[in-house]
């Protein structure tokens, strides 16, 4: 960002500032519904009518409703990009009472009451616990500038309740004394104050007397959410624009209320297996030699990795879908020799498409009238990498088409999977489109101040169905930097331009659980920083933390220093190439978490807050997450630190790196030397993995290991299975195993089932029992007594068959 652009984005700042503080100044300006009038029922809906407003309340099941303000009497067409297209409504059956004050609608789990003095809203569950309740309630004051209505809605709140998700937000995990605001800014550089950044995802969910739920402002509008920074007692949240149109989501767990919004927003599809692997970028591998001697080096020094990722230096002369015919002569040579080795290739693609009447990219988009426009008609310019440019509306879904399109000579090149940047948008002129840009937005049209915060995710929609298009039955992968709510359906993210900071480690850490408490799983942040050069020991910690990330790359800014594993000493090297391996061998147990995300909604990774919300001592904890089922985490974010005190939650737990057996509810010090994380396993929990690779089809492993941490509780654990490539799975070309532990009498026993048609290469299975109480005297499978090896307080032994049954008689 030069001098030109940041003064624009402060000007932009101030002018924000100074337009909320006339907001609080004129509250006389402030409009509300006023009196109910009559109320009309259908099927799945009520329209009460007010003496200004008009609240039609949709029942989408029995945890969530739906309400939408009119405040002439006419709704907006109910379009919405973050909907699943596919979502089906549920059981939306109600109960109507008309009692003295309120009117009253019942479902299963929830009661509403709407006041007759002034349409307030309370929702309670069926034990008539308050989980909302408005405040002010709805209302609205007019957008003088540019027209229409700011709308609002005001919520009681407590300094006791937590608020989270939002998105990429930095700062605390707990949103509960903090204003945030969601305008996708591109900020290289942010601190752990920037806001707004990136993403634009209008969800956060809430705990109320450990009652979990969520709400959701459907509106892309430039949006605030005031957590009680204001007015302790109050929760605000408004647009500048559009309609006042929000989803309730009950849980009362806040893992379920996640899985709710990701059915209600779409559900990811399931990644191929080698985007789970490392990626390796920086600003810019170039030329040819350069990437090849990259990955001769990662396969010479055994270091695992799957993608090499091209910034905007492959292009001639930054022209999107262009290859630089110097420094890439033959790029699907390039490609093909990079597959034999093992690497897939991510090409970064922008939306700044070079003003130049000899591109026959920009000839097309002019031709048929795909860029964005001014008010009075003229094409919007605003200049990026190439120059002057030009910008697709992708919110017009012939433009979306036609970019789409445009990705067939990177497939046919061998491009595996496309990395979108700059989609803020960002420009340097101004930061971003001026407001007055018009959009298609599918019909609707409207200003940028509308289609700002949608218009990254409407490019990475259009590069995702691009890849569909010509990449037939073997599955697409694309990641993006800016995003609305309901990215998952298309994408991939990373959380942008941060720093080799130790600060930034944390940002890292609490943004990516936050963006997983958003719906957004497949995230992850540039190990070591893309800006500043990491030391030694900051590349190892990170590189450990992201190992159990999903999305795991390193990438630099190639200007200030480079960041491949082997650029530091042998000492650090030695550690980054054992956590790669782990992230290898830990695949399978990975694999499964995915399937379980795409699946059933299930966070990849969740805040101990989320998953243990009726423990006090885990609400306000940043540090500590689950990866998975079983495993809890806790990353070393202080330099030279040895060892870190950690919570934790109920349950018992035992030390992946030593075994111990530690009882849960209460914080720890855990030792952790520079080759270890604090690592921490569910007892109960089976953790399977494969033997380590270079990279993930390297060969197809024979032997599954089978880590079973011995718990008192009968419990399950998952492995999904198929070909981590093709489509299949989606005609049931796949396996789901699942392996009970159970105690009965003195026997501990552990249980297969399996269900799937796909054949996989595992035909036997390593056993390793943890933390046994005691040594057992016999092991049987499927009743044949079987040799054992003791080694402390651990056994191992062998199944050569797929077994059925596991008992271990004591």
């Amino acid at each position: 960002m030069d001098e030109q652009q940041k003064d624009s984005v402060q000007e932009d700042a101030n002018f924000e500032g100074n337009y909320i503080e006339k907001f609080k100044e004129s509250k006389e300006q402030e409009f509300y519904p006023g009196e109910l009038i009559s109320w009309k029922l259908k099927k799945q809906s009520v329209k009460v009518y007010a003496q200004n407003s008009v609240l039609l309340l949709n029942i989408i099941d029995q945890r969530i409703l739906k309400f939408r303000y009119a405040n002439d009497g006419y709704f907006e067409d109910d379009f919405s990009y973050a909907i699943d297209p596919e979502y089906n409504t549920g059981d939306a059956r109600y109960k109507f009472e008309d009692q003295q004050e309120h009117i009253l609608i019942k479902t299963a789990l929830l009661k509403c009451y709407i006041a007759k003095k002034d349409l307030t809203i309370k929702i309670c569950n069926d034990k008539d616990e308050v989980i909302m309740e408005d405040e002010k309630g709805y209302h609205w004051k007019e957008e003088k500038k540019y027209g229409g209505d700011v709308v609002i809605t005001t919520l009681k709140s407590d300094p006791a309740n937590k608020y989270y998700s939002l998105g990429d937000k930095t700062g605390k995990l707990n949103l509960n004394g903090t204003r945030r605001e969601l305008w996708g800014t591109d900020c290289y550089g942010y601190g752990n104050e920037t806001d707004p950044v990136y993403k634009n995802i209008p969800f956060f969910t809430g705990l109320k007397d450990g009652l979990g739920y969520g709400i959701f402002l459907d509106n892309s509008f430039r949006t605030f959410f005031d957590f009680g920074k204001e007015r302790k007692e109050a929760l605000s949240f408004w647009a500048q624009g559009g309609e006042m149109r929000y989803y309730f989501i009950y849980g009362p767990d806040l893992t379920d209320v996640v899985k709710e919004y990701t059915e209600l927003t779409g559900r990811s599809p399931m990644p191929p297996k080698w985007a789970l692997g490392y990626h390796q970028s920086k600003w810019s591998y170039y030329p040819e030699s350069t990437v090849r001697e990259l990955a001769d080096n990662f396969r010479s020094k055994k270091i695992p990795c799957d993608v090499i990722h091209l910034d905007i230096d492959y292009m001639d002369g930054y022209r999107c879908f262009t290859w630089d015919n110097k420094r890439f002569p033959d790029p699907k040579k390039m490609i093909a020799d990079l597959r034999k080795q093992g690497f897939k290739t991510i090409v970064i693609i922008d939306p700044g498409i070079k003003i130049d009447p000899y591109y026959p990219v920009y000839q097309q988009g002019v031709y048929h009238n795909y860029f964005c426009t001014r008010m009075d008609g003229a094409r919007f310019k605003g200049s990026v990498w190439p120059g002057p440019c030009h910008f697709p509306d992708f919110t017009n879904p012939e433009a979306r088409q036609w970019w789409s399109g445009l990705f067939g000579g990177l497939v046919g090149d061998g491009v595996a999977g496309v990395w979108n940047d700059m989609n803020e948008p960002a420009v340097f002129e101004e930061g971003t489109f001026p407001r007055d840009v018009r959009h298609h937005y599918e019909g609707h049209p409207c200003s940028h101040r509308k289609g700002h915060n949608v218009y990254g995710m409407q490019m990475a929609r259009a590069t995702y169905e691009g890849l569909e298009k010509f990449n037939g039955n073997e599955r697409s992968f694309t990641i993006t930097r800016s995003a609305f709510a309901g990215i998952q359906r298309f994408s991939s993210v990373w959380t942008g331009d941060n720093m080799a900071s130790w600060e930034h480690l944390k940002i890292a850490n609490v943004q990516c659980q936050r963006l997983a408490a958003s719906g957004v799983s497949f995230a992850g942040s540039d190990v070591g920083g893309f800006i500043g050069s990491p030391d030694g020991e900051l590349y190892t910690r990170w590189i450990q933390l992201a190992t159990f990330h999903p999305f795991f790359r390193t990438h630099s800014s190639g200007d200030h220093g480079d960041k491949e594993p082997w650029q530091f000493e042998d000492k650090y090297l030695s550690i980054v190439r054992r956590f790669i391996e782990l992230r290898y061998e830990l695949m399978p147990y990975l694999y499964t978490t995915y399937w379980q995300y795409a699946e059933f909604g299930d966070p990849m990774i969740r805040s101990i807050s989320m998953a243990y919300q009726y423990d006090k001592e885990t609400l306000n904890r940043e540090e500590e997450f689950l990866f998975g089922e079983h495993l809890l985490v806790c990353p070393i974010s202080e330099k030279e630190a040895v060892s870190r005190l950690m919570y934790l939650p109920e349950g018992k737990w035992i030390n992946y790196w030593t075994d111990e057996l530690i009882e849960g509810k209460q914080e720890i010090k855990v030792q952790a030397p520079l080759d270890q994380i604090p690592l921490f396993v569910k007892a109960g929990g089976i953790i399977c993995m494969q033997p380590k690779m270079q990279y993930t089809d390297e060969f197809e492993p024979e032997a599954l290991s089978l880590h079973v941490y011995v718990g008192d509780d009968k419990t399950t654990s998952t492995l999904y299975e198929d070909d981590g490539h093709t489509k299949d799975f989606e005609r049931g070309l796949s396996t789901i195993r699942t392996f009970t532990q159970e105690h009965a009498d003195n026997k501990h026993l552990i249980i297969q089932t399996t269900e799937g048609d796909y054949q996989s290469a595992f035909k036997q299975f390593e056993i390793s029992l943890h933390a046994l109480k005691q040594a057992p005297q016999n092991i049987s499978i499927d009743g044949e007594s079987v040799n054992f090896q003791q080694e402390n307080n651990n056994i191992k032994f062998m199944a050569d068959k797929l077994f059925s049954e596991i008992k271990i008689e004591y």
